[in-house]
């Protein structure tokens, strides 16, 4: 990583490029550890907040709030994007992890359904609605914040950091469950021990907090406002200007739409299809997609430095066309080596599982090696896909509009579009008795991607962002007055 230094007026504190980097990305793992503890244990929640007399419909309602959060996200994008380009990017992504951290910690502490009835999951869905909202702001600062400071050549190398913290924020979240399920009995963890990793949020936010309030405001943000060529109406020019509302609906049809299904497919939708379809135990599930995701993570950053040299474009959309066309047998292959016993239930309460004569759900009996190869391809897939984004959407927008701009089409694609996915999984499944019919989703999704974005997305990756203001190389204009607020400079 380049030890680019960072430097602004002269009594404030200097730092390298890796500090802004890893401030970013610690409090951004912490975000998305925040929100995906509810997508790992979904499932779970369906009998700790909803009705127990129907579990299929309870699980279905279960994955609907964990849907609620993703909808929420544009709406979060579009009211954060907007203090994001008037106010600053460090402010915004200070607020949304505060907001992050106390709706998680506060599902930590909310009565199940027998305790409240009714009230449980309605505070549940405005919990994940809060959330939803605070990601939609968060995403976007943080890629931003480290494409801001970073030189034009080293920008998809730089940002595939930030690329990694969803998935690390999922693996941690995984780690976390699985020490608190393994460390007490499965009634006691019923009863409190899921609240723990909840909990935990409120330390972890405490933390994350400390270390990104040394940070100041990007140099390139700075310089802009100095310049007065900030937005004072960022929402206007994003969406009445038709030029711009062109690039949106592009970035969303044409990358971010076809980069969000493969990256829940790859990640929750594999953790979902072994432990609640195949019958795998929660222990094993946890193993296979946790080794897959340490095994694959480091390609998040082997693709952001490749989209340096040969594009964003070809990088992206590869990820997404090789995905649509091998889900398929992937997934066969994964039942193969899952070894689920009994019969699969196409109606009932476990339509969707595999039962036993008797009609209970019988407990697979996995290959864990083959099927963390499996995975393990899928993540691979989830580093093309998502490894160069942040530097494509970054250059694919100007600075004044960057941060509403960028936000709105990626937080449709994967609020939305990849957001719903177990959901529309679920229901696909449910309605046809096909173990395989949810991949109909994503790999349309995928393939809808790569032709909007073959056909009608310009390569990014030669774009000065820079440029904007003079040059990451430029003397910035004297302040208007001696009360302004200093700059920054990168050199």
């Amino acid at each position: 990583m380049a030890a680019t230094t960072v430097s602004a007026r002269a009594d404030a504190p200097t730092y390298r490029l890796p500090f802004v980097i890893g401030a970013s990305a610690a409090g951004t793992v912490i975000e998305w550890y925040d929100f995906y503890l509810y997508g790992v244990l979904a499932a779970f929640f369906s009998t700790q907040f909803f009705p127990k007399d129907n579990p299929t419909a309870a699980l279905l309602a279960s994955l609907a709030t964990f849907g609620a959060g993703f909808a929420v996200r544009p709406f979060g994008a579009a009211v954060f994007g907007r203090i994001g380009d008037i106010v600053g990017r460090k402010f915004t992504f200070l607020v949304t992890i505060t907001v992050m951290g106390v709706s998680t910690a506060l599902v930590g502490i909310l009565p199940t359904y027998t305790q409240i009835g009714i009230f449980a999951p309605i505070i549940l869905v405005a919990l994940r609605l809060a959330q939803g909202l605070a990601l939609g702001g968060e995403y976007g600062g943080a890629a931003i914040y480290v494409a801001e400071h970073s030189p034009d050549k080293d920008r998809g190398r730089n940002t595939s950091w930030i690329q990694t913290t969803a998935t690390l924020g999922l693996l941690l979240a995984l780690i976390v469950v699985f020490v608190t399920r393994t460390s007490m009995q499965a009634e006691d963890f019923a009863a409190f021990g899921w609240r723990i990793p909840f909990l935990l949020s409120a330390i972890l936010v405490v933390l994350a907090l400390y270390i990104r309030l040394r940070l100041q405001e990007t140099p390139l943000f700075a310089r802009l406002k100095d310049q007065g060529k900030s937005s004072s109406s960022p929402w206007r020019e994003s969406f009445g200007n038709r030029a711009n509302a062109k690039l949106i609906l592009l970035a969303l049809f044409g990358a971010t739409a076809g980069q969000a299904v493969v990256w829940y497919q790859g990640q929750f939708q594999a953790l979902f299809f072994l432990g609640t379809n195949l019958g795998v135990r929660f222990q094993d599930a946890y193993l296979i997609v946790g080794t897959a995701i340490v095994l694959g993570t480091p390609f998040f950053y082997f693709f952001g430095r490749l989209s340096d040299r040969i594009g964003r474009k070809p990088v992206i959309l590869a990820g997404a066309l090789i995905a649509a066309l091998t889900y398929y047998p992937i997934y066969t292959l994964m039942t193969l080596f899952a070894h689920p016993q009994g019969a699969l239930a196409i109606s009932g309460a476990n339509a969707g599982k595999f039962v036993d004569a008797s009609g209970a759900v019988t407990v697979a009996q996995p290959e864990i090696l083959p099927l963390i190869a499996l995975v393990w391809v899928q993540i691979v897939y989830v580093t093309m896909v998502y490894g160069p984004i942040a530097a494509f959407l970054v250059e694919y927008f100007p600075a004044r509009i960057r941060y509403t701009s960028l936000s709105i089409p990626y937080h449709l694609g994967n609020g939305w579009f990849g957001g719903f996915l177990p959901l529309i999984a679920a229901a696909l499944l449910a309605s046809t008795g096909n173990l395989y019919a949810g991949l109909i989703y994503p790999i349309t999704v995928a393939l809808i991607t790569v032709v909007v974005g073959g056909l009608f997305i310009r390569e990014t990756r030669h774009v000065r962002i820079w440029d904007e203001v003079g040059g990451i190389d430029a003397v910035p204009s004297p302040a208007p007055a001696p009360s302004a607020p200093g700059r920054a400079t990168v050199t």
